[in-house]
């Protein structure tokens, strides 16, 4: 008796045309080739590839390239359900307003490296690089989700080149700068800029602070909140930036006088220490535009951001020898390379500091002159007068020590802050 041929995996056969067509099941579902073949032996190739494909793992369902790229968009969109708000609020302006126009009705599998190589080209000649690269890294992470589900084997963002982005000239903030800041600020915001400088808090973690994270009797700032740009409180913005701060006295002083002139109405645990003018939580863009960006301008630094408070609070802490590690927990961050590469920034008193000691160092005989410090204790001593002075209007005859934050439960025992 004869051999048996060998079975082949799925099967063909022979349309009216005198082409073959080839199909196949997998997971219970037929599929048909999307090509016919003129000879039987082609379309048996292509089984024999589709069927090595399945046993590798790199097997695309050819439904899922016919898929548009605006279905996809919207998947990836609601596929983390960990995103900050704020963070969905971006990707869903620049899904819908840069990639939906260029890309919304095509089948995923039609678009191209360089097709995607093209519209980065166009974007690049009248946004900033900055922009290009935003809008980029959204695109880049939807089709990073059409290869997770198996949309597709490869990535079409692959290899693309994107417009340089120039290292921007910053400012590095003076206690000066600050003090300056502080002063052009309106007195019920005034200590936000202080918080933001001295603790290096970002600007949703300053406007999430409720009645509760302040410690007057312990001397500290508890990180457990911020507030996002829809309004809402929540977590901060990692497991890192969940921290307690210990805070200067002269800086808990000014919180204390804030909440006395606050009173009744910071009067519950949970209630925000900075709230709008008619009451509510504050609105990042209204408060930039109405309280931050006049400040800037009245105190000589325009174009200095909230963050920017956050980056001196980081290069003050190396400057004044505070060890990395110790300044990577104070200011949340997961990474510590993230503070001394991103954060931390040259000033001119480190190069004198640094000068100074080389000096000292292969010139011991010649007396390098040390770097003036004079300047810092002037200003630190100026702002524990403003303190002491707000706080003596709002909470005199009780020394700090013994008060405790304004709540119902002690309000009435306490007669203030």
């Amino acid at each position: 008796m004869g051999q048996r041929g060998r079975r082949h995996f799925g099967s063909v056969r022979r349309l009216p045309s005198g082409r073959f067509q080839a199909s196949y099941w997998n997971e219970g579902i037929r599929h048909v080739g999307e090509d016919t073949f003129p000879t039987k032996t082609d379309a048996f190739a292509y089984l024999s590839t589709v069927e090595t494909d399945l046993r590798r793992g790199t097997w695309i369902d050819p439904e899922a390239g016919r898929k548009m790229f605006a279905d996809l968009a919207d998947g990836w969109l609601v596929s983390n359900p960990v995103k900050r708000s704020s963070t969905m609020q971006r990707d869903e302006a620049i899904v819908r307003n840069h990639l939906l126009p260029a890309l919304g009705s095509a089948a995923v599998g039609s678009i191209t490296r360089v097709r995607i190589q093209d519209l980065v080209n166009v974007w690049a000649t009248d946004r900033a690089a900055r922009t290009v690269r935003r809008q980029f890294d959204v695109l880049r992470a939807i089709f990073a989700y059409a290869v997770a589900t198996d949309a597709l084997l490869r990535s079409p963002c692959r290899g693309v080149k994107l417009p340089a982005v120039e290292a921007r000239d910053r400012h590095s903030l003076t206690p000066g700068d600050v003090l300056r800041i502080a002063d052009a600020t309106p007195e019920m915001y005034r200590p936000m800029v202080w918080i933001g400088a001295v603790l290096g808090l970002r600007w949703g973690e300053v406007a999430g602070l409720q009645v509760r994270a302040l410690d007057f009797v312990q001397g500290t700032i508890t990180v457990a909140t911020q507030l996002g740009r829809d309004g809402r409180l929540g977590p901060p913005k990692s497991a890192a930036g969940r921290r307690v701060l210990g805070t200067p006295a002269a800086l808990l002083e000014l919180l204390e006088a804030h909440l006395g002139a606050r009173y009744p109405a910071a009067s519950e645990e949970t209630d925000l220490v900075f709230v709008a003018p008619a009451g509510g939580p504050l609105d990042y863009s209204h408060w930039r535009r109405r309280v931050w960006l006049p400040a800037t301008y009245a105190a000589g630094v325009p174009a200095t951001g909230f963050h920017d408070l956050r980056r001196a609070a980081t290069t003050a802490l190396l400057l004044e020898g505070v060890d990395v590690k110790t300044a990577q927990v104070r200011l949340g961050h997961s990474d510590p390379r993230l503070t001394i590469a991103v954060y931390a920034q040259a000033t001119n008193e480190g190069d004198r500091n640094a000068t100074a000691k080389l000096g000292a160092r292969f010139f011991p005989q010649a007396r390098e002159a040390q770097s003036p410090r004079t300047g810092d204790s002037k200003l630190n001593s100026k702002l524990e007068l403003r303190a002491r002075s707000a706080h003596d209007g709002s909470c005199s005859g009780v020394s700090r020590a013994d008060r405790k934050p304004v709540t119902r439960r002690n309000a009435g025992r306490e007669g203030g802050i």
